[in-house]
This record gives structure tokens, sequence and C-alpha cells, in this order.
């Protein structure tokens, strides 16, 4: 679910991939508005599938892994604090919660409040389920094989 979920750069929100038109991408907003539009490939357009959050040990954690852990944290519900009025300390204190190894370097505060910003914009138009079917079942076979 999470690979048709994008952001554009430039644009405010969260976007769900409708379908491909002949140059651009159908997309819709994930508010209760539903309002359709043509994405461009002049404007950058990322899937939150292929957003990855750097850590201390030189690998990265796909987003969804990230989300999943702020909803283990929060029990499905949506966070409280503000990602544009919250001092930067208690931005820091959140993302510290919810993944506690984040590269301190390269991981930006400006990332953290867009994270948290995108987490309550899924969970209140009632998007809960981060991880995909695929990434679960490549999980399963990594522990399978390091199990044996």
């Amino acid at each position: 679910m999470i690979k048709k979920i994008l952001a554009i750069s430039g644009k405010p929100g969260l976007y769900q991939l409708i379908s491909r038109g002949n140059k651009s991408l159908i997309v819709e907003t994930i508010d209760a508005q539903k309002k359709r539009m043509p994405a461009f490939g002049a404007e950058r357009v990322v899937s939150l599938g292929d957003i990855s959050i750097y850590t201390n040990d030189d690998s990265e954690i796909p987003l969804a892994n990230v989300l999943d852990s702020i909803k283990t944290n929060y029990d499905g519900k949506a966070v409280d604090l503000s990602p544009k009025k919250a001092d930067q300390e208690d931005i820091i204190a959140f993302f510290t919660k919810v993944l506690p190894n984040y590269d301190t370097d390269r991981v930006r505060v400006s990332d953290m409040r867009k994270v948290l910003s995108w987490y309550n914009i899924l969970v209140e138009n009632g998007i809960t389920d981060f991880k995909d079917e695929t990434t679960e079942a490549e999980e399963e076979k990594a522990e399978e094989s390091t199990e044996a």
C-alpha cells in the first residue's frame, strides 16, 4: 500500500497514485477532498516506499518500518505533537523514541517533521498498513534463512 502513496516536491500533503497517464501520473490527494490532478515528469515525485532513514550502523531503515514503529509506540493513533509548531527538542525526543539509532548527523529536524506530518496524514485518513505484502514475505524469508 505504501508504494502507491506519493510525496510531490513543492506540494503539501500526500497523494495516492490512481493511474498513469500519457507523460504524467494521475494522483489523488489523501484527505477528505479527494482532489485528482496530474503529476508531470518535471515535478519530483517520490513513493514513500522508496524512502529510507539513515542509521548509526551505516545502514538504512525503510520509512515503512519507521511508520510502523510510530504506530506501535502510539497505539495506532495520530501523534498529538504538531510538526509545524513543536520545538526542535520535542521533535528530536519524539524521533529518538521511535528510532533510537537514527544517524544524528544525516537526519535533519526538517526530515523528522516531515515523517511526523506524513504519519499523521496517513492515520487520520485510515491508512495504517504501512508494510507491503512483498516486503513482509521478503523479511520472513530472510528470518528463515538466518535461523537455518
